[in-house]
């Protein structure tokens, strides 16, 4: 009889080294579960068999280290990759870079770059908004403008993103309609998110060269120096009193700085990418800058 035979082996699927390769034995040898009684005691297993078990589980671990190593690696490139996607700042430079345009197939770089893609434009808006989110309530007024902005432009090129792909068609459309000028066209939203990117960009500028002079200006100052220089001169009485008025109300410098870096990031790389970020950004700005002095529509103030 097999003296591994038992109700909990056989449930189990069991069989033991003494009843493997018994004549003898009425076990089914293919699903290794035992179906009855033999007349002999089982052999022991051979040493074909043993090797042969100790070169699979040499196998298996072998193939157990391979797919751990893989693993780590995928982790490392994932941490990789959180230190590039959590900084608004280099977000913004893989936009803005040629390498990208042409990595998503725009074609060539210089063409896609005077065309003044919509997308791309509202991609850095919204990364405005996290900016201006990082300085904090005290922006609350510019972000909720910038927020509208983006909403009435994200709007229009849903409606039909092939005949709104680019912000010169927007434009060339409404003014050809007579649009233009109004409170609520796009061509204004274009014109004052442009705006709010040049004070962006200004204020990062600042707190960069700042940093380098090691003049260490508080962040209000560095902000109120930004708002003078790029938005102020489109800005009504009502508007210039509302942003002094917020301006008492800016966070300390390192507050907004720490919160600028990217995971694993220190201020001497944060004033690299600032700098990266100044030569992409301007010449796109540029462009926007002359397509609406283009169409007159450059000199554009609110309230």
């Amino acid at each position: 009889m097999c003296v591994c035979v038992s109700g909990s082996q056989q449930r189990a699927g069991r069989i033991s080294l003494e009843c493997l390769g018994s004549e003898s034995c009425n076990c089914n040898k293919a699903t290794g579960v035992h179906g009855g009684e033999g007349k002999g005691r089982g052999r022991s297993q051979g040493p074909g068999q043993r090797a042969l078990q100790q070169q699979q589980q040499q196998e298996g671990a072998a193939e157990g280290e391979r797919v751990e190593k893989e693993g780590d690696e995928r982790e490392e490139e994932d941490r990789d990759d959180e230190a590039v996607e959590w900084s608004e700042i280099r977000l913004a430079i893989e936009e803005l870079s040629p390498a990208a345009h042409l990595k998503r197939g725009d074609g060539d770089a210089k063409a896609a770059a005077s065309s003044l893609p919509t997308l791309r434009f509202l991609a850095l808006s919204h990364l405005l908004v996290r900016v201006l989110d990082k300085i904090g309530p005290t922006m609350a007024v510019l972000r909720l403008d910038v927020q509208r902005n983006i909403e009435r432009l994200q709007e229009l090129y849903l409606l039909d993103p092939a005949t709104y792909s680019t912000l010169t068609g927007i434009v060339e459309k409404e003014v050809k309609e007579g649009t233009a000028r109004k409170v609520d066209s796009c061509a204004r939203a274009i014109l004052w998110l442009a705006r709010s990117m040049d004070f962006t960009a200004a204020l990062l500028q600042r707190l960069e060269e700042d940093s380098a002079q090691q003049q260490q200006q508080s962040l209000a100052q560095l902000v109120e120096a930004a708002y003078e220089a790029t938005l102020k001169p489109w800005h009504g009485w009502i508007s210039s009193a509302a942003c002094k008025i917020a301006w008492k109300l800016i966070p300390e410098r390192k507050v907004f700085t720490g919160m600028l870096l990217g995971m694993g990031q220190d201020c001497s790389a944060l004033g690299d990418d600032i700098g990266r970020l100044a030569l992409l950004l301007r010449p796109f700005l540029d462009d926007i800058h002359s397509m609406m002095a283009k169409f007159r529509l450059d000199r554009l103030k609110s309230t």
